[in-house]
């Protein structure tokens, strides 16, 4: 469980502050500190709300901040400039020598990206007056009177809960498995409970990174957390599973020369992707280099004495084994929604998941959840943020749109990149609908081969009476910052006739989405 840290209030002595949250009744006690409950916070305040955020890592920012989005885009993004650098000749740059690559310095600035924006959250805290307790928090049951009560465990009581000290990697390391940090408040000498009273509740509390059974992660067998904080890059690497952690670290580590192999149980890659978006990314793999199997059931890992060793069977039905200095198991997540007393509620689950309704309240009244925890929702930060958006707005009365699961954008950071929203074609035609399909080739965009990345297309799925967009799926260059164009056009419901006359400026990559709108009514200026 990921709840908050830092400052709560600044001048009070121990014994005052301590006091200080036991007497105040807040409007809203959000328990998680990660990008659904720092969002739902600020937004909270920032509607006049008074807001407490509970936190038990030392560090805000959750997984997303500290052992997920940002460290990893940070490590592709280096991977993308060490590309070019192979190349550098063919864009003019002479005599640089063989570039080295500098593990150390790569693992620095990806530390320091995260620590700039662990400041900015607590920067964005004291700004918005939010009241952040660090501790780990319970549910006690029903409210009493209009108010819920919250036990909260704290290491070394009210100070402790006023200042976080670990530094950003240390507070990420307590993420895995249990969604305790390190140590749990209730496994210290020093360990104290506090209250924390609240009209309502947001459960923000994120999920964690599911091991295979059988296995623990280490310093070989591997998770989002341990992958990220390598002494140095692997020369080889098996990576169980094709969604997009598996393949985002597949595409980091090829870059950088890996010999990597993918293990995938699902009959293709990015199983979640249109179809046509999960062939190409395989192809374009394939091409860099790296061994994709779908239909490939891992049956089991073990330890050499050089590294790791994946028996599996192929999707012929015949047994294979490969060895590799390590292996990242990437094969989802699973719902932080234990050991918080959800049972002393009403709140209903599915598989772990907590149900919402249109607000994000949960079947308890004065209760909420938010984020990798709701069920029917994928767990993606920015799903998270927005739900959290909506629950504080329907508690400050204020009005609200409910999140859409056909209009959350889902994005793959690799090379090449991939943004999708809405409906895949296989989907449209499930539900009934009569689709018209366009496809434009990056390699007519005159942008991309400026930029040299033109593999890849953007496909319109559109109703083909009304020409309503029902999804849009995009594999090449900047793929995840295009994609919120359709987002935009979905969520205003334009149609192909709209956005065929929709002008987008020369050069850009944006103008693939112009002829792909055009490529509905086979009109595309460019292919």
């Amino acid at each position: 469980m990921r709840h908050g840290s830092g400052c709560f209030s600044c001048g009070r002595t121990a014994k005052e502050r301590s006091a200080f949250v036991a007497d105040t009744i807040y409007d809203v006690a959000i328990v998680g500190g990660g990008p659904a409950g720092y969002t739902a916070a600020i937004r909270g305040a920032e509607y006049g709300l008074k807001v407490a955020l509970i936190e038990a890592a030392p560090k805000l920012g959750g997984t997303c901040l500290h052992v997920g989005c940002i460290p990893t885009k940070a490590l592709l993004f280096n991977a993308e400039i060490w590309d070019h650098m192979k190349h550098a000749a063919d864009y003019g740059i002479d005599s640089i020598g063989t570039p080295q690559l500098n593990w150390a310095a790569v693992q620095r600035r990806k530390s320091a990206i995260v620590a700039k924006h662990v400041k900015g959250l607590e920067f964005l805290m004291k700004k918005n007056k939010i009241t952040n307790i660090a501790g780990y928090a319970r549910l006690t049951g029903t409210a009493k009177d209009g108010v819920h009560t919250l036990d909260v465990e704290t290491a070394g009581g009210a100070e402790a809960a006023a200042v976080g000290q670990a530094e950003p990697d240390k507070a990420a390391a307590g993420q895995a498995g249990t969604g305790k940090p390190e140590s749990s408040p209730a496994e210290t000498s020093q360990a104290k409970k506090i209250q924390v009273q609240a009209k309502n509740i947001i459960l923000a509390t994120g999920s964690a990174a599911k091991m295979l059974p059988g296995l623990k992660a280490d310093d070989r067998i591997l998770t989002n957390i341990e992958v990220l904080s390598l002494a140095e890059a692997p020369k080889s690497l098996i990576v169980i599973g094709a969604g997009a952690v598996g393949v985002e670290f597949s595409s980091i580590f090829r870059s950088f020369g890996a010999e990597v192999t993918i293990l995938e149980f699902l009959p293709r890659a990015v199983p979640v992707e249109d179809e046509d978006i999960s062939k190409e990314l395989t192809r374009l793999f394939k091409k860099r280099g790296i061994d994709i199997n779908t239909g490939a059931k891992v049956e089991k890992v073990e330890k050499t004495e050089a590294g790791v060793k994946v028996s599996y069977t192929d999707a012929n039905g015949k047994p294979q084994v490969k060895e590799a200095e390590r292996v990242l198991v990437a094969v989802g997540r699973a719902p932080r929604t234990d050991n918080i007393n959800i049972e002393r509620t009403k709140i209903e689950l599915d598989r772990g998941f907590i149900k919402v309704d249109s607000a994000q309240h949960t079947a308890e009244p004065g209760i909420y959840a938010i984020g990798d925890i709701v069920a029917g929702l994928p767990q993606l930060a920015h799903v998270g943020a927005m739900c959290g958006m909506v629950a504080v707005a329907g508690i400050a009365g204020r009005a609200f749109r409910p999140v859409r699961r056909d209009r959350i954008p889902g994005c793959t950071y690799t090379e090449p990149q991939i943004g999708s929203v809405g409906l895949t074609e296989a989907q449209a035609k499930e539900k009934g609908h009569t689709v018209k399909v366009g496809k434009f080739p990056f390699a007519g965009n005159s942008k991309a081969s400026i930029v040299d990345s033109h593999d890849g297309f953007v496909k319109i799925v559109a109703d083909a009476q009304y020409g309503e967009i029902l999804g849009v799926h995009i594999v090449g260059p900047q793929a995840t910052e295009l994609i919120s164009e359709a987002v935009v056009a979905m969520a205003l419901e334009g149609t192909v006739d709209e956005l065929m006359f929709t002008i987008h400026a020369h050069p850009t990559l944006s103008e693939a989405m112009l002829d792909a709108y055009g490529a509905v009514e086979g009109m595309a200026i460019n292919a």
